[in-house]
């Protein structure tokens, strides 16, 4: 029998925890983490949760969307008051093309960038970070913030909700491809920063 694949059991180790008495809590650290600093994304262990109790679909979302949104204001506040300190670190780091980016997509769309990186796999720490730097106005960065990761994560749950224990089968059976395939947009989508 074949090894399951690095993103198989990846699922699988979360799809174990995702039924964990604590795993509410452990959801809301990883989505409020990953906003302003941590690289793993609240829908890995959203996906899993939401099989696990289908019941609990919408409030799992809406746990992932608050505390998401408020890691971005810890992001902002980074961005806001720390971004002198941090700034040279950033400007070495993989992050530096994304941060350039993010300031120069806020001066020319505004609170608009916000709500992109909030619903699209676009690293979202590094345009809370940019926002705060930039000084963006702080309710409608709360707002595109609400709003574009509200917008995903309700998205993300009403998918695997509707797909029910099928899902969970199909997403099994698929999930190395749909990880690998991730891991090639998520690199595109940087080199493309990268060059323009």
């Amino acid at each position: 029998m074949d090894k399951p694949g690095i993103f198989t059991q990846l699922y699988d180790w979360v799809l174990a925890k995702s039924r964990h008495r604590l795993a509410v809590w452990w959801l809301g650290l990883l989505s409020f983490a990953e906003s302003s600093f941590f690289p793993i994304p609240p829908d890995v262990m959203l996906a899993p949760m939401v099989l696990a109790e289908r019941r609990k679909a919408w409030f799992l979302a809406s746990v992932t969307t608050m505390t998401s949104v408020a890691g971005g204001v810890l992001g902002y506040l980074i961005g806001s008051l720390l971004i002198g300190s941090i700034e040279p670190w950033l400007m070495e780091s993989h992050y530096a093309d994304a941060y350039s980016r993010s300031l120069e997509w806020f001066q020319r769309y505004g609170v608009w960038v916000v709500f992109i990186a909030g619903f699209s796999p676009i690293p979202y720490k590094v345009f809370t970070i940019g926002a705060g730097a930039a000084s963006m106005s702080f309710v409608p960065f709360i707002i595109a913030s609400l709003v574009g990761r509200g917008a995903r994560v309700f998205l993300v749950a009403g998918v695997i909700f509707a797909g029910g224990p099928r899902a969970e089968q199909q997403l099994r059976v698929y999930v190395d491809r749909i990880g690998w395939a991730s891991v090639v947009v998520v690199a595109g989508a940087l080199l493309w920063l990268a060059v323009r």
